[in-house]
């Protein structure tokens, strides 16, 4: 009896332990800088976490950004850190990232610097660092894939992109997956581009160029499932990248300079609630690690890309999310522990799909892929709750 009391203390300690939001600093080139973040339950100090950086936007701020763009129930499935870095005020005394855009401030470094402080008190997986941000944190992003690549496995900007000619001094030290999240009306950072920020079709084809995808994308329109929020959105992938890289766009039609599923209006255009860009960008986050897609063989210095099957989120409740890649998945089972079959889904999309599930019980349960000879491919667990 004692030692199962020790068991549950132990248990109940590290439970304690794990949830944390802090609030923290360092030093880096004489400035004290502050952060966020995010230690999720699912944290195990015995097992290399992810560590995922979300940058806020111009005139923002850390806690602002841990609200408006949310990765921390993501966090609490997946189980990776979540850090929320604070920007320095620029000459009007607004909150930025000095993405190149003038000022002595070194982001660059103190982003190194926060990476290598972390690691000092978390068990960080150093191949699986991603960062992501809104407008001034999403070119944020692209800097660091230019100039900090040696630490990043994949990037992704929500209303961001690249300054002009900033492609003509990017040095990436490996392909490098890139996910792009805008609005074609957004009147902040436009689609189109300007005298100083670059076009998004100009910054995808940077990056399908530099990770040698194939130039034509594969399409799929997002599901309009909240017809009232003024705008649409499609799904471009640029896949056949080297080492399995791809690069994926979410285009939103009519969208705003806004974050695609936030719960927080900013007033600056529609917000699409068609889907969670915080969802999308985890998916694809969790594809790659500083190698390329995982999973991927290499031959010929190209990637075979192997079957990979993803689904969100996990617990879920009413529906659950699911994308692949290599096979071609035409049919989903969900089985109970039992084995007793309980639905059968028949996929007509390319490469995802939603699946509605809410009038199954509490409890785990397999999904089972099939392709259209109905040979296995592959099965994931599902946690319903």
């Amino acid at each position: 009896m004692k030692s199962i009391v020790i068991i549950i203390l132990i248990f109940v300690s590290s439970h304690l332990f794990c949830q944390q939001t802090i609030y923290d600093t360092i030093i880096h080139d004489d400035l004290q800088r502050s952060f966020i973040l995010y230690v999720p339950d699912s944290y195990a100090p015995d097992i290399a976490a992810p560590l995922v950086f979300n940058f806020h936007g111009y005139t923002s701020n850390a806690l602002e950004q841990m609200y408006y763009g949310d990765f921390r129930p993501i966090a609490d499935s997946a189980g990776f850190l979540l850090v929320h870095p604070m920007g320095t005020l620029d000459g009007t005394g607004n909150p930025y990232w000095n993405s190149n855009w003038g000022g002595t401030v070194d982001d660059i470094g103190f982003t190194e610097a926060l990476i290598d402080s972390l690691a000092e008190n978390y068990n960080i997986d150093p191949e699986r660092i991603y960062c992501t941000g809104m407008s001034n944190g999403g070119f944020m992003s692209y800097t660091l894939a230019c100039e900090l690549s040696n630490r990043l496995a994949a990037i992704a900007s929500v209303t961001g992109t690249m300054n002009v000619n900033q492609s003509l001094s990017c040095a990436p030290m490996h392909p490098l997956p890139v996910m792009e999240i805008h609005g074609t009306a957004d009147f902040v950072v436009p689609y189109n581009g300007n005298s100083f920020m670059e076009s998004i079709p100009n910054t995808l084809n940077y990056w399908t160029d530099f990770n040698e995808c194939n130039n034509e994308p594969i399409i799929t329109p997002v599901a309009d499932i909240v017809p009232g929020d003024g705008c649409t959105a499609e799904h471009y992938r640029y896949t056949g990248g080297t080492d399995g890289v791809e690069v994926e766009h979410y285009k939103v039609i009519n969208g705003g300079h806004t974050w695609p599923g936030s719960q927080f209006l900013s007033g600056n255009g529609n917000t699409n609630m068609d889907f969670s860009a915080s969802e999308k960008i985890w998916v694809f986050f969790s594809q790659y690690d500083i190698n390329g897609r995982i999973g991927a063989t290499k031959l010929d210095d190209k990637a075979v890309v192997m079957n990979r099957i993803n689904i969100y989120p996990n617990p879920a409740s009413h529906f659950v999310d699911v994308d692949w890649n290599g096979n071609s998945v035409k049919m989903i089972r969900l089985f109970d522990l039992v084995g007793v079959e309980l639905k059968i889904f028949y996929v007509s999309g390319k490469d995802e799909a939603r699946l509605f599930i809410g009038n199954v019980k509490s409890g785990i349960y397999y999904l089972m892929f099939f392709d259209h000879q109905n040979n296995f491919i592959g099965s994931q667990k599902l946690i319903m709750h």
